[in-house]
């Protein structure tokens, strides 16, 4: 829990470009993040808001961060689930909310095809980019 505060204090200090999160209500652990649609990606314009879930041995472990707001892309499935390998197999210590978020961003201006959570989608991306594009908008 410590930590979860050393997180929030840090995030309000230097939030991320078009990024906020903080807990909901008094629980440290639930968190909600609200990413702004990048400019010069298919979601600019859009608002997409998330859920952070810290496990109890976090930072140790990473955070649980999944989409609560629909969104079309070959990483992010139905519900919301989040395929990124610093949420998986890459996490460290070292990563932050400030920079777990920031990932997203990324992800959502460059999907990553190759490593797909919605294949569907994926093989659009790859077969016909402006038809994805269009339908992400």
């Amino acid at each position: 829990m410590i930590y979860c505060n050393f997180e929030l204090t840090d995030l309000q200090r230097d939030p991320p470009a078009q990024c906020s999160a903080g807990p909901v209500g008094e629980d440290l652990f639930h968190w909600q993040a609200t990413i702004m649609g990048p400019n010069d990606s298919p979601f600019q314009g859009g608002v997409f808001f998330l859920t952070i879930h810290f496990p109890t041995d976090y930072p140790f472990k990473p955070p649980k961060v999944a989409f609560t707001t629909k969104i079309f892309h070959p990483n992010i499935n139905s519900n919301g689930s989040i395929c990124l390998d610093i949420l998986r197999s890459q996490w460290s210590p070292a990563l932050t909310v400030s920079k777990v978020l920031l990932s997203i961003c990324s992800l959502l201006c460059d999907p990553n095809p190759d490593d797909p959570l919605v294949p569907e989608i994926a093989h659009t991306y790859k077969a016909d980019r402006e038809k994805l594009l269009s339908r992400a908008s």
